[in-house]
């Protein structure tokens, strides 16, 4: 066997440094190929690592909660590759950039650590295909323990009286018969009612943790639908906010400027005293974008993902870019970058701060793969999982105030962009219709926008184009 000694990797966004968040292997744990073994939080995203090697865990160099630098070894692991065979030197192989990581952005994993589906991939072709199949050992004695039978004794019941039906796992040696025979009393009892929604529906329903259970189904085959699920979180998130918690028995609460706090709090910082904003608002009646939505939810071709004004309003920032080119644009020292492109950032509140991940290339998405790309991008956000890659490259920028219920704002340029543009809250409210006042459903949308690109009248055209789209969406036909 050899000892190797596992260096925390550049994960191939040039940072220097990371948090160890939390280990998920210990001591005495045998590892496999592809397994995470540590979440770790660099100045942008939560990473998770893969182990590049099998063996076993024979000491965690690094304590929860620490920042280390990167190189400095973190894990030790006892491979079951003879010394002799291990020629280089003994740490895990990384690159220029850090681990091998695929070109592509790496898929979310979907499941535990076992499933392969980490999100660095950090060894490459190396090690035979065939390691793979020796995960999920079973442990010691697991099939005598499965395989017990139930304890003798004269009140056991007879192979003859028990159904089919109601056939329950074997009990552990030492179980008594009134243990064993509980389960068919209670399942007789009360009748399972099944859930009905489709995968896409338990995803989202697991992504906000939401019990099916306790939603009430509005499918027209009884089958619980997104609205179902979104409203029960919603119901879920005004019930815990209402709840007004204990003040703290200390003073002061002192939070710690690391991670993506000290990123963030940088980043505005550069962007508030280097570029010189100009804001602009402008009030509208959405009351056909709410309409238009209201047909999308009932076309088969949305069902399964989730419709909201964010997807009316990335589709009229993309159109109002076009006819605006310069708002999607870049400043350096020596010229002005125009982006023939649009990666459409998100601003997205998370419990670990502020980030803003983009969906690449949004311009040649049609409205259906843009509903799908802006779900995913937030529950990957809501889950903390978005990757440093999903945050580089953007060219400009929503922020969705309104799901907070304000109703304007005056946003700060996310650094390196023109523009970022923010979505009031969309409510009833009086507005004059042909000369006469009506409710309508009203917002406001406010941006600002980088003085030395565009100039006042750039700006205003630009945000009244895509406030043109809002009232009509329509338009979006052209």
């Amino acid at each position: 066997m050899s000892e190797i000694r596992f260096p925390l990797p550049d994960v191939g966004e040039g940072l220097t440094e990371a948090e160890i968040v939390q280990w998920r292997v210990a001591p005495g744990d045998r590892i496999v190929l592809d397994q995470v073994f540590v979440e770790i939080e660099t100045a942008k995203s939560l990473v998770e690592l893969p182990s590049a090697f099998e063996g076993v865990v024979s000491e965690l160099l690094v304590d929860e909660g620490k920042t280390v630098d990167v190189g400095t070894p973190i894990l030790v692991i006892q491979t079951d590759v003879p010394a002799a065979a291990d020629s280089s030197a003994p740490t895990a192989p990384v690159s220029e950039g850090g681990l091998d990581t695929p070109a592509s952005p790496p898929t979310r994993p979907t499941g535990g650590a076992d499933e392969g589906g980490a999100v660095l991939v950090g060894h490459g072709a190396s090690g035979p295909v065939s390691t793979r199949r020796r995960r999920h050992p079973s442990p010691a004695g697991a099939h005598t323990t499965l395989a017990a039978p139930p304890a003798p004794g004269p009140a056991a019941p007879a192979p003859t009286t028990v159904s089919s039906a109601s056939v329950v796992p074997a009990a552990p040696a030492g179980a008594t018969p009134a243990a064993t025979s509980a389960p068919r009393t209670e399942a007789t009892a009360e009748p399972h009612v099944p859930v009905i929604a489709k995968p896409p529906i338990r995803k989202l329903a697991k992504d906000l943790g939401v019990d099916l259970s306790r939603v009430t189904a509005t499918g027209p085959i009884g089958d619980i639908t997104r609205d179902d699920v979104i409203r029960e979180a919603s119901q879920a998130s005004v019930f815990r906010n209402i709840q007004t918690p204990e003040a703290p028995a200390d003073r002061e609460t002192r939070i710690p400027v690391k991670g993506v706090r000290k990123a963030i709090a940088r980043a505005m910082v550069q962007s508030a005293f280097q570029a010189p904003h100009v804001s602009v608002f402008v009030d509208v009646d959405a009351t056909r974008t709410m309409e238009y939505l209201k047909r999308l939810k009932a076309s088969p071709d949305y069902a399964g993902i989730k419709i909201s004004p964010l997807l009316i309003m990335a589709k009229a920032m993309i159109w109002a870019v076009r006819r605006n080119p310069t708002v999607n644009a870049q400043w350096t020292d020596d010229e002005i970058i125009v982006k023939h492109y649009v990666n459409l950032g998100i601003a997205a509140a998370t419990p670990r701060g502020l980030i803003v991940p983009n969906v690449k290339n949004a311009q040649d998405m049609s409205m259906v793969e843009l509903a799908a790309a802006l779900e995913q991008l937030t529950l990957t956000a809501r889950e903390g999982k978005t990757q440093p890659a999903e945050m580089q490259g953007g060219t400009i920028t929503i922020t969705n105030i309104g799901v907070f219920g304000m109703d304007t704002g005056t946003p700060i340029l996310n650094p390196g962009e023109v523009g970022i543009v923010a979505l009031g809250t969309i409510k009833q409210k009086p507005w004059v219709v042909d000369g006469e006042v009506r409710p309508r459903y009203v917002t406001t949308i406010g941006g600002s926008f980088d003085h030395r690109v565009v100039d006042g009248d750039v700006v205003s055209r630009f945000v009244a184009d895509v406030a043109s789209i809002i009232e009509e969406p329509a338009l979006l036909l052209e």
